[in-house]
């Protein structure tokens, strides 16, 4: 069964997040034979921490996968959140019938 993960990465100003991003891009592709980064309207993430708002501004990397390896993808969060230095990373896949 086909999937669409998804992965919600933090956008911050300046070199070091476009550079992150591309690494992500180059990543992927690599592994997957391609990405869809989708950074020209970045969205933002609101949720409460000990009654403060935190915010986030993110863009979402997409690639279409055949089968779910939950050992490659729980690796590579943990080195996205070491990267972009964040507590927890956001990837989700949702199954798809391709048209």
């Amino acid at each position: 069964m086909p999937y669409l993960v998804e992965i919600l990465l933090p956008v911050t100003h300046g070199r070091r997040s476009r550079t992150n991003l591309d690494l992500v891009r180059d990543e992927l592709t690599a592994e997957f034979g391609g990405v869809t980064l989708q950074i020209n309207s970045p969205a933002e993430g609101l949720w409460e921490d000990d009654g403060d708002v935190e915010r986030d501004r993110i863009v979402m990397a997409e690639v279409m996968i055949d089968d779910i390896d939950y050992s490659w993808w729980s690796s590579y969060r943990g080195e996205l959140e070491t990267r972009f230095r964040q507590e927890k990373i956001v990837i989700r896949a949702t199954s798809i019938e391709r048209l």
